[in-house]
């Protein structure tokens, strides 16, 4: 029986004996005739589940240790609670065997609904979200995205991509280069003002929901730089928007931001610059993880959105001449065999 099968039938095993006094502390009556069926699955190890019965539905996380670790999860879950947003509540944990109980936020994402149309009334709700974590006092611990996170991150590009994708090492001129780029990423990084950061604040985790959004997939979260999630928002992974139109919106969170004293950057350009060398930082990190996925874990499909990440970086390269050695660069990458 494959491994993923034994998991189930744990989860199974864990889920049956507690529904029937869940039902009764909520008020709910009976437990009804289920089924489990998959609701989702990411990039990491994780897999949910939803368990319906009836009209009422609850999500099952499967997070298997070593591999996952259910505690950041729960912890995130509790503090952005406190900020009233709509994230998973936690009705049952087994953090040993890393299951867990979760109201269901819904079944579409943002990524599933989101068109020109409906985009900006979308992306309201979400940066009043984003507005009210980053409000949240920075006094839960919680790691700093500090120089060796960022350059952790950084690292996976020339590791996975370069190396691994590509098959080629860099020469030591541009290895060279290479550590001038990252170090003037994460010296602006490390410059900016510090809140509470997602760190995959995108639209395949923020489901519309009531109130809205549902937000998910916070268990990595940090505190770093103002402009890394609201970046994230709108240069994501799977969709692509207009530079004059995120440019437009970026503007609105900047203005909104302070207005509700989040600490962003005092002048609207020096916001905007810190806000392209923080999305290139993540760019490159993202094609750095998406080429390992491919290679280390099997899952090729990522490798497809490598394109629009260097697109990108390719629209930031044309308006901060400060990054034109990166461009240098990745030229040079373009001719190496593929």
């Amino acid at each position: 029986m494959p491994d993923e099968d034994v998991r189930l039938k744990l989860l199974e095993n864990w889920l049956e004996p507690l529904l029937p006094a869940l039902f009764a502390k909520q008020g709910w009556g009976a437990v009804p005739a289920a089924t489990l069926t998959p609701a989702s699955s990411d990039a990491s190890f994780r897999r949910y589940f939803r368990w319906q019965g009836g009209a009422r539905t609850l999500i099952v996380m499967d997070a298997p240790p070593p591999l996952e670790d259910c505690r950041p999860f729960v912890k995130v879950a509790q503090l952005l609670a406190e900020a009233r947003l709509n994230v998973p509540q936690i009705l049952a944990a087994d953090l040993e065997r890393g299951f867990l109980l979760l109201n269901d936020l819904g079944r579409q994402t943002y990524l599933d609904v989101i068109n020109e149309d409906n985009a900006d009334a979308l992306f309201v709700d979400a940066m009043q979200a984003l507005l009210a974590f980053q409000q949240l006092p920075m006094t839960t611990p919680l790691p700093s995205y500090d120089d060796a996170l960022l350059r952790r991150e950084l690292q996976l590009f020339p590791e996975w991509y370069v190396q691994r994708h590509l098959e080629v090492e860099f020469t030591p001129a541009q290895q060279a280069a290479w550590q001038r780029v990252s170090q003037l990423l994460i010296d602006s990084a490390l410059a900016q003002p510090k809140v509470l950061v997602h760190r995959d604040y995108m639209p395949r985790n923020l489901m519309l929901s009531e109130p809205n959004p549902g937000v998910l997939d916070f268990q990595d979260a940090v505190y770093g730089p103002v402009t890394y999630d609201i970046t994230c928002l709108f240069k994501d992974a799977f969709l692509s928007w207009p530079e004059a139109r995120v440019r437009s919106w970026l503007e609105q969170y900047w203005q909104q931001a302070r207005e509700a004293g989040v600490p962003v950057q005092p002048l609207l350009e020096d916001f905007l610059r810190a806000s392209d060398l923080m999305g290139v930082q993540r760019h490159l990190k993202v094609i750095g993880i998406f080429a390992r996925i491919c290679h280390r874990d099997g899952k090729p499909k990522y490798l497809g959105d490598v394109p629009r990440f260097f697109s990108y970086i390719e629209a930031v390269l044309a308006r901060r001449p400060e990054l034109a050695e990166l461009g240098e660069l990745l030229v040079s990458l373009q001719r190496a065999p593929a």
